[in-house]
This record gives structure tokens, sequence and C-alpha cells, in this order.
């Protein structure tokens, strides 16, 4: 073969796992917003490199702007291969690709071919890749006929189930950790941000497309929006018309559970009242100033009861009933406490009951 080899992402997809290094030449922003899953970012131009290339582009002549482009560029792919490229060996096999039109992946492959690596460059780019992952976001949820929706109050323990049940090999969709957020007024994550849409999407679409659709596969009751970030469409709706697993944990030991997950909260009553301020709409300023006070006082597990009771339990049982239609036939899971112990006898529990199609 005649390198480097310029291919569609469809002829690349089968053999991904095969490439030595999938490599993101894009500059550090677009990198960071989303990428293939798995690459690397060697940017052939960085930031401010792609704003003064186009300036002068836009200002100046294309022929003007491609002189600067080209020695930027350059210099840039030949410190790549002396900083990190420099100790592979001749049947080293490198994935290139940048945003769409291949002039700087183009040049990446064309040096590294150059030198006797057999590389392949990704013909359309990340465009390409990314209008690939939207067509199967759009299909591959209408395989699994075995979606298994846990479903429970907030505090019931069901991201715990889940992470539980993907520790004993289960198929598991945990979308609030895709989502960095935990899906409510007080899910933000302490010290770590959302992704943006696009990487949320790349990585449920690296999680569906290895799963077998023979096999169950679990995830929470989530709503259309996890944090700021959307839900694809054909999933919701194989959520929604899925079977339902009640997760059933008694209040006092919810509260211990929220505590322990909600550590940074309890570390942090002024950041605690800053949240809890986005309430008042729902429930006036009188009871947000109450709730901000057990807050200030260190009463967290009073306020917590009193924020399951008033506000999440209310919510949860106006919305589950509405939106998954097949809750009202739920299958209980009872747990009797927060232990590991618990929630793994529970993980074994629920894999048999869906294996023995008792949903």
């Amino acid at each position: 073969m005649k390198y480097p080899a310029v291919l569609p992402f469809s002829d690349i997809l089968p053999r991904l796992s095969e490439f030595d290094a999938i490599i993101d030449v894009r500059s550090p922003s677009e990198f960071a917003e989303d990428h293939v899953p798995g690459a690397i970012n060697l940017p052939v131009l960085d930031d401010d490199e792609r704003v003064r290339v186009g300036t002068l582009y836009k200002q100046t002549s294309a022929f003007e702007a491609k002189k600067l482009g080209a020695a930027l560029i350059a210099k840039n792919i030949a410190r790549h291969i002396e900083d990190g490229l420099l100790g592979h060996p001749q049947q080293w096999k490198p994935l290139v690709y940048c945003w769409r039109g291949g002039n700087r992946s183009g040049a990446m492959a064309h040096i590294l071919a150059r030198i006797g690596w057999p590389v392949t460059q990704l013909d359309g780019g990340y465009k390409e890749y990314r209008r690939h992952v939207n067509a199967e976001l759009a299909t591959l949820p209408v395989q699994f006929d075995f979606i298994n929706v846990l479903c429970g109050p907030t505090g019931s323990g069901k991201s715990r189930l889940l992470q539980v049940l993907d520790q004993q090999g289960a198929q598991v969709i945990d979308l609030e950790q895709l989502a960095a957020h935990r899906g409510s007024v007080l899910g933000g994550l302490p010290e770590e941000e959302q992704p943006s849409q696009k990487a949320f999407e790349s990585a449920l679409w690296q999680q569906l497309r290895h799963f077998d659709p023979a096999l169950p596969v679990f995830i929470e009751s989530e709503s259309k929006k996890v944090g700021r970030l959307r839900v694809p469409d054909a999933l919701m709706e194989k959520m929604r018309a899925a079977a339902c697993t009640d997760v059933q944990l008694d209040t006092a030991q919810r509260v211990q559970l929220l505590m322990q997950d909600y550590a940074h909260y309890v570390a942090d009553p002024t950041g605690l009242n800053v949240q809890l301020a986005l309430l008042t709409q729902l429930h006036g300023k009188e009871k947000i100033a109450h709730w901000q006070q057990l807050a200030t006082a260190g009463r967290m597990a009073e306020l917590v009861e009193e924020l399951l009771v008033q506000h999440y339990d209310p919510v949860y049982r106006q919305s589950i009933a509405r939106n998954f239609s097949r809750y009202a036939q739920a299958t209980p899971l009872v747990l009797p406490d927060i232990s590991e112990h618990a929630f793994e006898q529970a993980a074994r529990a629920l894999c048999a009951i869906v294996g023995d199609g008792k949903q």
C-alpha cells in the first residue's frame, strides 16, 4: 500500500484499535472540545498561530498566509518528531486527522510517510468522524432490547449500584459519570467541569459501540439533560420505554449516602447556600433562608432530610411515572443499608432477575 493511505472513517473504524497512535493535529482548543477517543494532540498550529495565519489570510492574501502557515507547521512537526516520535520503530502505525480539509493532517502524514512509517490519514477529518457519531447515536440504542432503567428517589443509591454492576462485568451506561454531573441543581462536581456536548456524545458512542445487543444494559433514570448536557433522543426514547427496577432505601440511609457523596457541600456551607438560592422560585425566600441557616449552622443531616422530603421526593414522584411508561410494573430492589456488601448483593440479585427474564 502507498502511504500515506487516505481512507474514510467507515473503513478505519473496524480496525481503529490496530493503530499504535491516533494523532489529532488540530489546535489545543479544537482538541479540548472533542476528539476521536484515544487520540493525542500534536497540533501543527496552536491557537495563537491559527489566529495569526487566519488574520493574514483575510487582511493580506492567501499566498502570504500559506507562507507563514507552512513555516509554522514545518517547525511544529519537526518539534513533535524530535520530542516524541523518534523512538518509534519502522512498523509504528499512526492515524492522523485534522478538522476537514486535510491540509494540516496532510502535512503531518506526508512527512511521517516519507520517514517510512505506514501512516493513515482520515479522509474528511474530525468532521467525518463527527458525522458518523451522530448517525450511530440515532441507531445504536435501538439495537438493545434489554435495557433496564434503575429508578428510585434521590439518594437511593442508583449511581453506586451502577458502579458495582460495572465492576461485576455488566454492561452499564453511567450518564452522570460521562457528563461529570449528578443531574440536579446541586449536581455539579467539585473542581471538575462538564465536558462539551460533543465530547459527551463521543464518550457515549464509544461505550455503546462496544456493547453486546444480546446482553442487558443498565442505566439510571435521568431526565433529558444532565447538567447542561442533552441525552441523545434515541437513547432517551429507548430508556423511557424500558423495564424498570425500583431501588429502595430508607430515608435515614439516604441522608447518610448523600452526605458522603456531597461531602464537598458539607465542608463548604457557603457554596451550598449559593446553590440553594437557585431554588427560591420553587420554594420561596423564607424556606430557602431556613435551609441556608441549617447549612450555616452545620445541621447538614437535618437539611438533607428536609430537602429530600420537601423538594426532591415530590419532584421525583411527579416525573417518574409520567416519563417512564413501565415504572408501574417496576421490580422492587430493597437495599438494607449503604455498605459495600449490600450493593454487591443487590447487583448480583439484579443481574439474576434480568438474566432470568423476570422483568
